[in-house]
């Protein structure tokens, strides 16, 4: 799963760290895009020496950069990291979004509680903490299951006596 919990020497102190699924390493981005140019140049064997060579080779140019562009793009986006640290005393999300900027909630640990809107979120089984007078979502990236299971997690993590 894309998400990690730390245990620190206390039970009661623990952090979660969460992040995108990115099923495509740097190398394998290489290799897919080296295998696309490969592959698009094949049909042009036939056509070397012609002038239809040179009419085609920029349309498959631009949709090898497309493809490029897209690629590097999704992975760009996906540089996000979501840190919840669970102290005695507090609950605290620290999300770091893709352009560096950082987004933080605090609340008491004792008030800060899970939500799962199994509907009516922006995706199926949304998981939300509430607590200090808001509600900020997290893992949202996470896929259905993921997002079920961490919720399972932060609940019995959160239940108290």
């Amino acid at each position: 799963m894309p998400y990690r919990w730390t245990d620190n020497d206390r039970p009661e102190s623990r952090e979660l760290h969460l992040w995108p699924h990115q099923s495509m390493t740097p190398g394998g981005f290489v290799i897919f895009i080296g295998v696309t140019f490969a592959l698009l140049l094949i049909p042009l064997m036939a056509l070397i020496g012609t002038v239809l060579l040179w009419l085609l080779l920029p349309f498959l140019m631009t949709a090898l950069a497309g493809v490029w562009f897209a690629i590097s793009t999704n992975q760009r986006r996906a540089r996000i990291l979501e840190t919840f640290t669970l102290s005695d005393e507090t609950a605290r999300l620290t999300r770091r979004n893709p352009r560096g900027d950082v987004q933080e909630w605090e609340s008491n640990r004792h008030w800060a509680r899970p939500e799962l809107h199994i509907q009516g979120g922006p995706v199926p089984n949304y998981v939300t903490l509430r607590g200090a007078g808001r509600e900020v979502e997290i893992g949202a990236f996470l896929s259905e299951d993921e997002r079920k299971a961490l919720y399972g997690e932060l609940a019995a993590l959160l239940r108290h006596p």
